[in-house]
């Protein structure tokens, strides 16, 4: 092996390198996450631009404009999600954008299934209909995802820290009644502040 040789080795040995590190710095930031702030304690939720970026934007827009802080979780099922982002103490809805477009089937496509911890869009029986309101599972729900039957529900991030505290508000005595009957928490769960923080 001549010096030439080695010298092409060692040049591209660099410029793969570099285009690794920088290809990984470009994933990091790509995965924004977002840091909720409840009565119940704080969690924090890791987004996935790369795979529903449409819900991941409109999301972030309403992270932005501070549209969570101050509502509740208005509906939680132990042993299978808890939903919020949609109204105010008093059950009064706050006003959204329009509907995003539904990415269920592409986030699946790319690996996003709605498993424990995941975070994804709560709609009506209109597929198209997802505009604030989320959803955490914290179960395996398998039967949300799409299927050739049905569009299921986009799953779009997942839960990085404080799992402990999803728990705990997926554990609250509900039953208080309001329009979402048997699961309303007793005590309200607020969100004070959804904030990006990455």
């Amino acid at each position: 092996m001549n010096f030439k040789t080695t010298g092409f080795l060692a040049r591209t040995t660099m410029a793969a390198t570099v285009l690794f590190a920088t290809t990984h710095f470009a994933l990091a930031q790509a995965a924004p996450q977002v840091k909720f702030a409840t009565s119940a304690g704080n969690f924090v939720v890791e987004l996935s631009p790369d795979k529903a970026p449409k819900t991941v934007e409109n999301f972030l827009q309403y992270v932005k404009d501070k549209h969570y802080d101050g509502t509740i979780f208005h509906r939680v099922i132990n042993n299978f999600m808890i939903q919020g982002g949609g109204f105010d103490a008093s059950f009064h809805q706050k006003p959204t954008r329009a509907p995003v477009v539904h990415e269920g089937r592409q986030a699946y496509e790319k690996g996003l299934r709605n498993g424990v911890g995941t975070l994804a869009m709560a709609r009506t029986n209109d597929p198209q209909s997802a505009t604030a309101q989320f959803f955490i599972n914290v179960k395996d729900n398998a039967f949300l995802d799409p299927s050739v039957q049905a569009f299921g529900y986009t799953v779009f991030g997942k839960v990085v820290s404080g799992m402990d505290v999803v728990n705990t508000i997926k554990a609250t005595p509900t039953g208080a009644g309001g329009p979402f009957g048997s699961d309303v928490p007793q005590t309200p769960i607020f969100i004070n502040s959804a904030t990006l923080v990455k």
